[in-house]
This record gives structure tokens, C-alpha cells and sequence, in this order.
């Protein structure tokens, strides 16, 4: 199976999302598709053996909409799509407006049965009113009648198929009225014309639609953010000489030259000198790091103080960049569970309001023979009962909800990660790597002789200066320890250096001899230990690691060795417990470290010394207790229990961002993204709630007072033009109500 996405075009309500995706969907081979009417997206799961994309493609050409492959690699490629037919939204919105602004101010007289002497009668002629509607209806309007006809020809119906009835209903009998009036006074019938109602909600609708896009497009902000990221341009060395070129043209394996205040224009490993770099467009993280050959360069990120050289290694759409974008166009273009009932509505609401537009003029005809009466409740039935807020509310604060999510380093998967994250009753916590840094640190160090004369910084000396040449785990971490102290360089040579397995190293330093290594080795050295034991005692007590330091056979000094806090952990842990959450911590680690641990973060229930295939089945056994579980791993070894979980939240690393088994990626590793992500989705999720009652509200109240429910207790009809207002404002509404998203904070 593949999955894409297609962008969209033609659409203009949810109506159409849902012929689209039901055209998708009867193609043979197609597993799964969903299109996101706000997105103007497919996102399709498909089996490339038995379709291809060009059939995807002319089926979607068949229903009466383009789409095209999704492309979003570039800032221009993004407004290029969208720039022209705004451009021509616009045009035939300013041409709508005004001649439906000249055509009210003329009707003022007939509208309001006052005499206003300012206002000239010819104004109000049908002949002039004729020749001002007819290039609104079929210039500016053109497009719900082409769309009205393409439902037609595939027997379904949609929002233009309501506009083009209604609008096209009043500008038949007016035009009927203004060369024929002799034929509807003989019935006993009014000769009124009714172009002004025609053009006015052409106008209308298009102005909605055209703040509509506007909105829309801010929802998108997000993917735009991110796209404008990339550098430009990069300076790469090819033949021994610097030369500038677009991104574009980098290739894997160039050198490229990045000097200070530059953004990295491609990933890849440094390979000459050093600098720190401002990785917080892609990780959330606002303090510089520090880089030097062999560490990674992300693309985009931002050369502080350094020059350095770089060999690429990831270009194109294959940059940490590309792949975030990638996956926040995927959570945009996602539906939440929340959506499906909305879309099952807008699939059958048109031709639904036909139906009631053909009763509303049936009973009104019948009881009273007021053809005026029954011409404006059925146009008002048609035009006020379009369903596009109903199909933007869920879709808009998604978008906005997930580009939030990437900008404070969260990705989301999509909207149904998105809606279930608020759900979350348990939170399943791996130690390694999740509450801990993943790497030791040297957390204690004790001397025998205190600090006077510098002796404690002389003694790391000594000790860094052997276990430089180690290649344990422990032996980096003394290292750059030492280097935190600020010990005197350059690090004396150690000589005659040797390495004894499960005991320690030693050598000899400035004629000395420096033995560092466990508490047995010194044991079977004959060196003394008891002046230390104290310490030693505490230090294996909080599940540390320890390594003695002897000089010439005279134990001098303690250090303890330990995988770190993060020191965002407790506070995050305190966060969660504090909205209701139970924190778990789940470990295969010794039951004494990891409940060490669990006690400096505030965790109670600790399940320790789990094998990892293991794991898989204690979130199993949470989720039996009734509970919505999250579990949060580093998403290697952890990746079954990933899998398991209601929610996989992956601790990212900034350069592998696309962890299959998550729904959710905290690129920075800060495990404050949890509660972000939460809080998040809180927010999303009451968001999209009050956008779907005042959806539903708009549409159940609508058609009702449009087809005159209120006119035999008030005497009062809905005006279609008003209408027309209602039905394009209220999408803008329901978009603009999403946007409130944007202010959002996570503290």
C-alpha cells in the first residue's frame, strides 16, 4: 500500500468533499481515502498494483474537480496555487458588490414602500436592473452554475446546485415578469421582479467566500511557517572552489560552507570546525547548541557564532524540514472521529433542502396562491441552508490546532490523535532516555583531601587525562565532566595506558600512577577505602554508579555516575498529576534505580525490570483496568508498547521525526510537549465543539424561518437577500472562531 495527497480545486462546499471522496473511494485498488474540505486535500492509502495516481486523478476529473499532487517544498509554490483563483475571486467579488450595492439603493422605494425623492425611478426599471444582473449571474456566478451542472450530470446535488436554483429561479421570473407581465396579471399574479434578490446573493455569497479564503488561508499559517524556513541558497565547494546555489541544486555528498548568523540550508554531519546553532525553528528548544565534527546539522536551523563545513547528507524532500511538513500536511488534511457524523449530514443535505424547498412552495402555493410568498420562502429555503459551516467546523481547528502543535515542536499525526490526546486517563512513562537523559552524567565527586590547593580540580585532571583514552560509557562521561570544571588544558599525556575488563583502567600521568575503577578492583589492589565508605555507602543507596580514584596506591577520590534527570521532568509530572492524570513509570531497569527515580519526579506506581517485548503487555494489562492509556518511549525498543497504547507519544531527536509506531512526536524530547499536547487538545477539541453547535444551530434554525415558520404570528418573511448574508457569514464565522485557536498558550 501507498499513501498521498492531492490538492484539490473546484470545491466549494462539504457537499462536494464528500462527491469527491465517495469518487475516491469506488476506485478499484483505493483502501482508504479522506478529503478535508478546509485543506482542499486527499489523503488516499491505495494499492499501487492495481491503480495508479492518474487514475485517482481522472476520477476525481470525472466527478467535476482537479486535483493535482501535493507539492509544498517552496514558500512560492504554496501562494502559486492559491494566488490566481483569489485573484479572480476577487474580481467577480468587487463586480457582485457594487452592482448589488446600485440594485439595493435603487429597490430602496419598492422595498420599503416609502416615497424617497433622492432616488430616481428609472434607477428601479427591470430593463436597467436586467442588464446589470446578467453579467452577476453569469460572470461573477458562473461557477455555482458550472458546478450546479457537473452535480447534475452525476445525479447528486451540492451548494451550488441550492444557489444556482434559487438565484436562477428569481432571475427566470423576473425576467418572465419584465417581458410578459400581461400573462401573470390575467392569473391574478404580481408582475414584481425580483433581480435585485438574484444579484444580491451572488454578491454576497462571493464576498463570504472571499473572506472565507482569506481565513482559510491563515489556517494554513502553519505549513507556511515552516516552508519559509529553508534557506534560499547554499554555499557549497565543488572543485576546490566556494560558489553560491539554490537549495535546489544540492547535492548528497557536497561540502557546503555555513558561517556565522547563516541558516544550514540541507541536514547533514559536520565535518570541519565548530560553532552553536539556534536548533529552535525545528526543536522548540531556545538554547543554542553546541556543535562539532560528527554531529548532525539540521536544515534550516541557524549558525550562531562558528564557521563550519558540512558534508549533505539529506536533501530535498528528504530533510528533518521537508518530513515535518510532510507530516503536518498529513494531520491537516486528517479527519477527527468527531467529523464523521458532519459528513454523513452533508451528504445527503442537498438534496434534503430540495426537497423542502419543493414543499415549502407546494404548502405556501396551495393555502395561499401568493406566488411572491412562495417564490421567497422557497429561495430562502435554498439559499440559507448551504452546509458549509457545518463541513469547515471540525477541519479549521484542526489545521490550526496541529500547525500550533508544530510550532511548539509537537507533531501530530493527525486529527484523530488530535481528539483522543484530550482522553487521556493514564500516561505510561519509559525512564531511559523519556525522564532521563538517556546518557550517564557524573552526578557526585568527592575527595579525600577536600578542596585545598586546587587539589579536587588537580585530581580530575589526572583522572580525565587516563580516561580520554576509554572507550566505556562511564569513561565520556568523567571526560566531559572535567571539561564542566574547567580543569587546566591541555590534559597532561598519560602513558603506558591499560583497560581491565569489569575492574577499571589505569596509566601512568606526570610520573604518577592513576587507577580508576570499581570498589572490588580497589579491594584486590589492597588500597584503603574506609575514608570514603560514608559517601560510598549514600551514593549506591540512590542506585548510582561509582568509580574510586586512587593515585599511587592511596584512594583520593569518589565519583558517581548516574543517567540524569531531564530537568524539565519533575515539573512536567507535577503538570500532569495536577490535571487529573496518572503517571506510570514502566522500565526495564533494576526495581531500586528506577524507583529512585520515580521518587525525584513524584511517581507512585513503577513497573520495573520489564523486557521489552514485555512492555506491550502492561500497557495491555492498564488498558483491561478501563483506562485511555499514552505511552511515552523513545520509540525504538519501546515501539510495541507504542503500538499498544491508545496514544504513542515519540521522543524525537530533531533528525528522525517520522517514528511509524507514534501518534505523537515531541521533536525536543521536553517532556513539557506532553502537557502542551494535552492542553492542546483540550483546546482543539472545545473549539471544534463550538463550532459544530453553531453549525448545527445556524442550519436547524435556518430553514425553518426561511420557509416563513414565523409569518403567520409576526407576518414577517425572511428576505432571500438576508439569506444569502446569513448563509455566506456564517462559514466566515465558523472559520474565524478556528483562528481564536492561534492566541493559544501552553502555560
Amino acid at each position: 500500500m501507498e499513501t498521498t495527497q492531492l490538492q484539490l480545486h473546484g470545491m466549494m462546499c462539504a457537499s462536494c468533499a464528500s462527491a469527491v471522496e465517495k469518487a475516491i473511494q469506488n476506485v478499484s485498488g483505493v483502501q482508504t481515502c479522506q478529503v478535508n474540505f478546509a485543506a482542499e486535500q486527499a489523503t488516499i492509502e491505495y494499492n499501487p498494483h492495481k491503480t495508479s495516481l492518474e487514475k485517482i486523478q481522472q476520477a476525481v476529473a470525472n466527478a467535476g474537480y482537479q486535483a493535482q499532487p501535493l507539492e509544498a517544498e517552496t514558500e512560492d509554490s504554496l501562494d502559486a496555487s492559491q494566488q490566481a483563483v483569489q485573484e479572480d475571486l476577487k474580481r467577480k467579488t468587487i463586480v457582485g458588490v457594487i452592482v448589488s450595492a446600485i440594485l439595493i439603493f435603487g429597490g430602496l422605494p419598492m422595498m420599503t414602500g416609502l416615497e424617497i425623492p433622492w432616488i430616481p425611478l428609472w434607477l428601479h426599471h427591470p430593463l436597467l436592473q436586467l442588464v446589470l444582473t446578467t453579467p452577476v449571474m453569469f460572470w461573477c456566478g458562473s461557477l455555482f452554475f458550472r458546478g450546479a451542472w457537473k452535480a447534475l450530470q452525476h445525479r447528486t446535488a451540492n451548494m451550488n446546485t441550492l444557489i444556482a436554483v434559487g438565484t436562477g429561479a428569481a432571475y427566470l421570473y423576473s425576467l418572465f415578469a419584465t417581458f410578459f407581465p400581461q400573462v401573470l396579471l390575467a392569473q391574478g399574479l404580481t408582475a414584481d421582479v425580483y433581480y435585485e434578490v438574484a444579484a444580491v446573493i451572488i454578491g454576497m455569497i462571493l464576498l463570504g467566500n472571499y473572506f472565507e479564503a482569506r481565513a482559510k488561508k491563515q489556517t494554513s499559517a502553519a505549513i507556511r511557517a515552516l516552508v519559509g524556513l529553508q534557506a534560499k541558497t547554499a554555499r557549497v565547494i565543488r572543485h576546490n572552489q566556494e560558489i553560491d546555489i539554490p537549495i535546489a541544486q544540492v547535492k548528497v555528498g557536497d561540502i557546503v560552507l555555513v558561517r556565522p548568523g547563516e541558516k544550514i540550508p540541507v541536514d547533514g554531519t559536520i565535518v570541519e570546525g565548530s560553532s552553536t546553532v539556534d536548533e529552535s525553528m525545528v526543536t522548540g528548544e531556545s538554547i543554542p547548541v553546541q556543535k562539532k565534527p560528527g554531529d548532525d546539522a539540521i536544515g534550516a536551523t541557524i549558525n550562531k557564532t562558528g564557521s563550519f563545513k558540512f558534508k549533505a547528507l539529506r536533501v530535498g524532500k528528504d530533510t528533518v524540514l521537508a518530513q515535518i511538513v510532510r507530516l503536518v500536511q498529513q494531520a491537516q488534511g486528517s479527519k477527527a472521529p468527531v467529523q464523521r457524523l458532519a459528513d454523513r449530514i452533508t451528504g445527503w443535505f442537498a438534496p434534503a433542502v430540495i426537497a423542502i424547498a419543493i414543499l415549502t412552495f407546494l404548502i405556501w402555493f396551495n393555502f395561499t396562491g401568493n406566488l411572491t410568498i412562495s417564490l421567497i420562502t422557497t429561495i430562502g429555503v435554498l439559499i440559507i441552508a448551504c452546509p458549509c459551516a457545518l463541513g469547515l467546523a471540525t477541519p479549521t481547528s484542526i489545521m490550526v490546532g496541529t500547525g500550533i502543535g508544530a510550532e511548539h515542536g509537537i507533531l501530530i499525526q493527525g486529527g484523530e490523535s488530535l481528539e483522543l490526546a484530550h482522553k487521556i486517563q493514564t500516561l505510561v512513562l519509559d525512564k531511559t532516555g523519556t525522564l532521563t537523559q538517556g546518557k550517564p552524567v557524573v552526578t557526585d565527586f568527592v575527595t579525600a583531601r577536600g578542596t585545598e590547593d586546587g587539589n579536587e580540580l588537580k585530581l580530575l585532571q589526572l583522572a580525565a587525562a587516563v580516561e580520554r583514552h576509554s572507550e566505556h560509557p562511564l569513561a565520556e562521561a568523567i571526560v566531559t565532566y572535567a571539561k564542566t570544571q574547567q580543569v587546566a588544558t591541555p590534559l597532561p599525556e598519560a602513558q603506558q595506558f591499560e583497560a581491565i575488563a569489569g575492574a577499571g583502567v589505569q596509566a601512568q600521568v606526570l610520573d604518577r600512577l592513576v587507577q580508576i575503577g570499581t570498589t572490588r578492583w580497589m579491594q584486590d589492589l589492597g588500597i584503603d577505602t574506609s575514608a570514603l565508605s560514608g559517601h560510598l555507602q549514600a551514593l549506591e543507596q540512590a542506585s548510582k554508579s561509582t568509580a574510586w580514584i586512587a593515585i599511587d596506591g592511596q584512594a583520593e577520590g569518589l565519583l558517581a555516575i548516574a543517567d540524569a534527570l531531564k530537568p524539565s521532568s519533575p515539573q512536567a509530572v507535577r503538570a500532569l498529576k495536577k490535571m487529573g492524570l496518572e503517571v506510570v513509570m514502566l522500565t526495564g531497569d533494576n526495581r531500586a534505580t528506577a524507583e529512585s527515580i520515580a521518587r525525584q519526579v513524584g511517581i507512585t506506581r513503577v513497573f520495573a525490570e520489564v523486557r521489552p517485548d514485555l512492555k506491550a503487555e502492561t500497557i495491555k494489562a492498564i488498558q483491561q483496568e478501563g483506562k485511555i492509556v499514552a505511552m511515552v518511549g523513545d520509540g525504538i525498543n519501546d515501539a510495541p508498547a507504542l503500538a499498544q497504547a491508545d496514544i504513542g507519544i515519540a521522543i524525537g531527536t530533531g533528525t528522525d521525526v517520522a517514528i511509524a509506531a507514534s501518534d505523537i512526536t515531541l521533536i525536543s524530547g521536553d517532556l513539557q510537549g506532553i502537557v502542551t499536547a494535552i492542553k492542546l487538545s483540550r483546546a482543539t477539541l472545545n473549539n471544534i465543539r463550538q463550532n459544530l453547535f453553531f453549525a448545527f444551530i445556524y442550519n436547524t434554525a435556518g430553514i425553518p424561518i426561511a420557509a416563513g415558520i414565523l409569518y403567520p404570528f409576526t407576518g414577517w418573511l425572511l428576505n432571500p437577500i438576508l439569506a444569502g448574508v446569513a448563509m455566506a457569514f456564517s462559514s466566515v464565522s465558523v472559520v474565524t472562531n478556528a483562528l481564536r485557536l492561534r492566541k493559544f498558550k501552553s502555560n
